[in-house]
C-alpha cells in the first residue's frame, strides 16, 4: 500500500506543481520525477481513485481525452495552445451569460475553451502574416 500511496502523491504533486490541467501522458510524465516505476496503467487507476475521493476533477476539451485539476478550483475556462497542445486556466469568469440565451431560455451551466499561442510558443511578431507560423516544438 505504501508504494500506491507514494505514486498517487507523485500524480497528486505533478497536478499541483503545473498548475494547469493535465493528460494522462503529461501526468506519468511529470510524475514519474518522483516516482520512477510509475506505470500509465497506475496512473489511470490514480487518477479513478482521485477522481471518486473528489479531489481532482475532470477538464474536457471539444473532441480530446479528459485532463485532470485540482478539484478545489472553482468556476473557470481554459486556453489551449494549438502549437504545443498545453492546456491552461483562465481566470474566473465575468460575463452574464444569461442574457446571451433566447428570450424565455435559462442558462443553468456554461464551458468556455480559448484557442491560440501559449507566451511560450508565442507569435514570431510579423504582422504581414496571414496564417499562423508552424509550430515544431513541445513543452513539458
Amino acid at each position: 500500500m505504501e508504494r500506491n500511496t507514494r505514486q498517487r502523491a507523485a500524480i497528486l504533486g505533478a497536478i499541483q506543481h503545473a498548475g494547469r490541467p493535465l493528460s494522462p501522458s503529461e501526468l506519468h510524465s511529470l510524475a514519474r520525477s518522483e516516482a520512477p516505476a510509475l506505470g500509465l496503467a497506475t496512473v489511470y487507476r490514480n487518477i479513478k481513485v482521485l477522481l471518486e475521493e473528489g479531489v481532482i476533477r475532470e477538464v474536457d476539451i471539444p473532441g480530446e481525452a479528459p485532463r485532470y485539476e485540482e478539484a478545489h478550483l472553482g468556476h473557470h475556462h481554459h486556453f489551449k495552445c494549438r502549437c504545443c497542445g498545453r492546456v491552461f486556466d483562465i481566470g474566473e469568469c465575468a460575463t452574464d451569460w444569461s442574457s446571451l440565451a433566447p428570450a424565455g431560455f435559462s442558462v443553468d451551466a456554461h464551458d468556455i475553451t480559448l484557442y491560440g499561442r501559449c507566451a511560450k510558443c508565442g507569435d514570431d511578431g510579423d504582422e504581414t502574416r496571414t496564417e499562423p507560423k508552424a509550430c515544431t516544438h513541445r513543452h513539458d
